[in-house]
């Protein structure tokens, strides 16, 4: 008699890009998190989950292509292959009608210290899953030593 070995299906494993963020911003941003615990549990704990696998690099090393605070990113979504633009800023400074998206939104959790050229997915407020592509980012004129 034969045996018939089965193979089992290995689950598919997420994007997880490599995340740096800015040491200069970490502890805003873990404040933010922190503050976010009781009004949107899952975002703060999605954030915090990003902090802790992310590189902390030093202001004057973050690369230039890396999503920061002020940081103006092109993305790709893979569903609709539409690209859109945004800038990620700090929750006083958002308006959507202007395309200025908090840190603490779940797009802006999904971004913050991702590099140009990442994959990754992302699940809508509507529990829609995507996958999205980070095509450009610019930073803000005054950053990383550099003037307007």
């Amino acid at each position: 008699m034969t045996k018939q070995l089965l193979k089992k299906e290995q689950p598919r494993r997420q994007l997880t890009p490599n995340v740096i963020i800015d040491a200069d911003e970490l502890p805003r941003i873990e404040a933010l998190a922190e503050g976010a615990l009781l009004r949107n549990s899952a975002v703060a704990n999605r954030l915090l989950d990003e902090i802790s696998r992310a590189r902390i690099v030093k202001h004057e090393r973050m690369p230039a292509d890396v999503i920061t605070s002020g940081s103006k990113v092109t993305y790709r979504d893979g569903t609709t292959e539409q690209e859109r633009s945004l800038t990620l800023v700090y929750p006083e400074h958002a308006d959507i009608s202007c395309g200025r998206i908090s840190i603490v939104t779940p797009i802006g959790v999904a971004l913050i210290g991702l590099a140009s050229g990442s994959t990754f997915f992302w699940n809508t407020r509507d529990d829609q899953r995507r996958t999205l592509t980070v095509i450009d980012v610019m930073q803000p004129a005054v950053q990383r030593g550099t003037t307007a």
